[in-house]
């Protein structure tokens, strides 16, 4: 049974060029980074080394890159410090952000006080740039909190109009966008935001290695302490192994990103198609004009079918999931889907289907065959 993976939103394989990138990072250059004798210095030297190949395929300045261990501790330590060293009294955040945001947001508005407002969401998932504007109206120090591509069904925010709408009101701009560095290109000297966060796992590259930029001089403060690494903001050793893997997934990701958007956008038109062919009743959640490698759709199946789909699709080597991966042993809707579905919608069965560079037409054509038997 050839096993079909359809869920790269949720990670992704690692390259064997990483790989071996790691392999040798760890066999050949283990000193600590903070030292500073030869074995210490080396590792320095591949620590900055992927620093700036990082600021390079972003376009931003090495010194605003600041190394963790991935995104959901980049999102909590921005938003952590907007509220406690940058003085904003007020979060914009929307209601299908990752729990990284909304968690983090939760547990600020509950220990500082801040006042929260949640942007409405259009019927197809994305914002409205209107009431957004509106919100901002309201002098408040503020910061906005807003996913670039929704991890679950794909929406889009406009990174430009938002920032600009966000300078308009002196607002600073953090935006989640692990879905898509390494998928999408970025111009941050020009792009008119703050924040920024990376994950290597979603790109390619080793889970446990991920970045926050921090535009220079916004004044943010370190998460926890101990160390002076990351120039006193992000304390502990720094895994140069997987940083080193996480440039390396970067660099390749960029250096093939037109031919594997195109490969993957062909993959999508065809999966819709085939499904459309397959089920005729079948909805998009969100927009066919989404992300380019996230469909989430609604099947027109039976209740008896509903509860089992992942189970059965699983039993015949497909992988695809209901939602985010980190709520993947939740029995609750996702939700996500719940701002934009009706209640009789959401008791029917969601897919996301997540592509990748590895996938085929053929994997497309096995996974529409599953669901036929299901």
């Amino acid at each position: 049974m050839k096993k079909v993976y359809l869920d790269n939103a949720a990670t992704t394989a690692v390259r064997p060029e990483v790989v071996q990138e790691m392999i040798k990072v760890l066999a050949e250059d283990y000193g600590n980074p903070s030292s500073t004798h030869s074995f210490g210095r080396s590792a320095k030297v591949l620590l900055e080394t992927a620093r700036k190949s990082i600021a390079k395929q972003l376009n931003a300045n090495a010194q605003e890159i600041i190394f963790t261990s991935c995104g959901t501790e980049a999102d909590n330590w921005i938003i952590r410090s907007a509220v406690r060293d940058l003085g904003v009294t007020r979060i914009i955040t929307s209601k299908i952000e990752h729990h990284a945001v909304l968690y983090a947001v939760a547990a600020v508005q509950k220990e500082y006080a801040v006042a929260v407002d949640y942007v409405s969401i259009l019927p197809n998932g994305e914002i409205d740039y209107t009431h957004l504007s509106d919100l901002l109206a309201q002098d408040k120090k503020t910061l906005v909190s807003l996913m670039h591509v929704n991890n679950e069904i794909g929406t889009v925010l406009d990174l430009e109009r938002t920032g600009r709408i966000c300078k308009q009101y002196g607002a600073y701009f953090h935006s989640d966008t692990v879905q898509s560095v390494g998928k999408t290109t970025f111009d941050l000297q020009t792009l008119p935001v703050d924040f920024i966060v990376g994950s290597a796992h979603k790109f390619h590259g080793p889970k446990g290695a991920g970045f926050a930029f921090i535009r220079k001089n916004t004044g943010i403060q370190p998460l926890f302490f101990g160390g002076e690494q990351e120039k006193g903001l992000r304390a502990g050793t720094e895994a140069v192994h997987q940083i080193a893997g996480m440039a390396k997934a970067l660099e390749l990701s960029y250096a093939n990103l037109e031919a594997e958007q195109q490969h993957i956008t062909d993959l999508k038109n065809y999966l819709i198609a085939a499904l459309k062919e397959a089920f005729p009743e079948t909805g998009i959640n969100g927009s066919e004009k989404g992300f380019y490698n996230i469909v989430n759709v609604l099947l027109p199946f039976s209740d008896d079918k509903t509860a089992m789909i992942l189970f059965n699709l699983d039993m015949k080597g497909i992988a695809v999931s209901r939602g985010s991966a980190c709520q993947s042993g939740s029995i609750k809707p996702s939700h996500v889907l719940a701002e934009i579905l009706s209640d009789e919608a959401i008791k029917k069965p969601s897919l996301r289907i997540s592509l990748g560079h590895d996938n085929t037409k053929e994997d497309i054509d096995l996974f529409v065959e599953a669901l036929k038997a299901v």
